[in-house]
C-alpha cells in the first residue's frame, strides 16, 4: 500500500482517501456537502418538525380559548328568539376568524414587550416570524369580514365594527386606561354579531329603523334585543380584561376584588325571577333546571380563582385567574340563552366545556 494511502487509513481522513491514488480504480469523488472546515460546508441545521411548528401557532392563537368563542352567537341567537341556522354558522365562522385574528395582531404587537417578560413566547422565541403573525392576522380579518358578508349587510356592519375595535385595541388601547373597555366593546359586538346575521340570514321583513330583519316564528324579537346580554357579556370581559393587566407582575388586590363582585352580581342578576326590559323570559319547564345549573357552573369557574388571587395576588394566581374568567364565559354564555328562552342552546354551549378544558391543559390561554 502507498503511504499516502496508508496515512488515509489509519487518519480516516476523506480528503486523504480522494486523493490517495488506487491501482486500476476509480478515483474516490466526495461531494462537498459532506465535509467541513474551509474546504466544505457544516451540514445545515435541523428544521422544526411539523408538529412543533402546530405547537407554536397554537400557543400565538391560543387555540384553548377558542371554544369561547361560539357561544357568543349562541347568545345572540336565543336572545332574538330564533333557532340557530345558517346566519348563526356563519356568525360563528366570523367569530373565530376575527378572534384568532386579535390573537395573531396581539402577540406581534407585543413582541419587544414579550422579549423580555415572556420570551418563551413564540415570536421572542423565533418559532414563529413576526411577519407570518401579521401577515395571519390581516388574513383572518378578511376571512372573518366575508362571511360575515354572507350573512348580509347589517352582520357585516356590527362585523366591521368588530375587526376595527380588535386592531384598535391591540395597536393602541391595550395599554392605556380605555384597554378593558375596548375589549368588552369587542365582545359585546360579537354576540350582536350572531343575533343580527341570525335575523338577517332568515327572509327577510320589515324591521327597525329602516332595516330589514326577519319576522321569524311568533315571539320573535329584533337584533336589539340581545342589548341586555351584549351588555352583561362585556361586563364580565371588561372585569377579567383589568385583572389581566396584572398578571405578569401581580401585586394587585383591588383588580381581582372587583372584578368578584361584578361575577357575583352578574350571577344574581341571572336568577332574578324576572329578565329585564326588552329580554325574553326563560321556558318555565327546562329552563328552570338549567338556568340555576348554568349560573353555578359560572360562578364555581370565575369566581374560585379570583378569590384566590384577591388573597394572594400573585402572577400564577393572577394569570389562573384570568384563565378561569376566559373559560368561565362558556357557562355564562349558556345562562344568557337559556334566560332568553332557549335552555337547549345554552346546553349545547355547554358542551364546549370539555374539549375547552383537555386543550387548556396544553395550551395557557393567556
Amino acid at each position: 500500500m502507498r503511504p499516502l494511502r496508508l496515512l488515509a487509513a489509519v487518519t480516516g481522513s476523506p480528503r486523504l482517501l480522494a486523493a490517495a491514488p488506487r491501482t486500476g480504480a476509480a478515483p474516490v469523488r466526495v461531494p462537498p456537502d459532506s465535509l467541513s472546515g474551509a474546504g466544505g460546508t457544516a451540514p445545515a441545521p435541523d428544521r422544526p418538525s411539523s408538529r412543533t411548528r402546530l405547537r407554536a401557532w397554537a400557543e400565538l392563537l391560543r387555540v384553548s380559548a377558542l371554544f369561547t368563542v361560539p357561544g357568543d352567537a349562541l347568545a345572540g341567537a336565543a336572545a332574538t328568539g330564533r333557532r340557530p341556522g345558517r346566519g348563526t354558522a356563519l356568525a360563528v365562522g366570523a367569530s373565530l376568524c376575527l378572534y384568532e385574528a386579535g390573537m395573531a395582531l396581539n402577540d406581534w404587537a407585543d413582541r419587544e414587550e414579550d422579549a423580555v417578560d415572556r420570551p418563551h413566547r413564540p415570536i421572542p422565541s423565533g418559532r414563529v416570524a413576526p411577519g407570518a403573525a401579521l401577515a395571519a392576522a390581516g388574513a383572518l380579518t378578511a376571512a372573518g369580514l366575508a362571511l360575515a358578508a354572507r350573512a348580509g349587510r347589517p352582520a357585516l356592519a356590527v362585523a366591521s365594527g368588530l375587526a376595527a375595535t380588535v386592531w384598535a385595541y391591540d395597536l393602541r388601547l391595550k395599554h392605556t386606561r380605555l384597554g378593558p373597555a375596548a375589549m368588552a366593546s369587542a365582545r359585546a359586538l360579537d354576540l350582536l354579531l350572531g343575533a343580527t346575521a341570525t335575523a338577517g340570514a332568515a327572509p327577510a321583513g320589515p324591521g327597525l329603523a329602516g332595516t330589514h330583519a326577519a319576522p321569524g316564528p311568533a315571539g320573535a324579537h329584533p337584533p336589539s334585543a340581545a342589548l341586555p346580554a351584549a351588555l352583561a357579556l362585556g361586563a364580565h370581559t371588561y372585569a377579567v380584561t383589568a385583572v389581566s393587566r396584572h398578571e405578569v407582575q401581580g401585586g394587585s388586590t383591588v383588580a381581582p376584588l372587583a372584578a368578584l363582585a361584578g361575577v357575583a352580581g352578574l350571577g344574581a342578576a341571572a336568577l332574578r325571577g324576572r329578565p329585564a326590559h326588552g329580554e325574553p323570559s326563560p321556558a318555565p319547564a327546562t329552563g328552570t333546571l338549567l338556568l340555576p345549573a348554568f349560573v353555578a357552573a359560572y360562578l364555581r369557574t370565575a369566581a374560585v380563582p379570583l378569590l384566590h388571587a384577591a388573597l394572594n395576588p400573585s402572577p400564577p394566581l393572577t394569570r389562573r385567574a384570568v384563565g378561569g374568567g376566559i373559560r368561565a364565559m362558556i357557562p355564562l354564555q349558556a345562562t344568557l340563552a337559556a334566560r332568553a328562552g332557549s335552555p337547549l342552546v345554552g346546553l349545547a354551549a355547554m358542551g364546549l366545556v370539555p374539549l375547552a378544558r383537555a386543550l387548556y391543559r396544553k395550551v395557557s390561554p393567556t
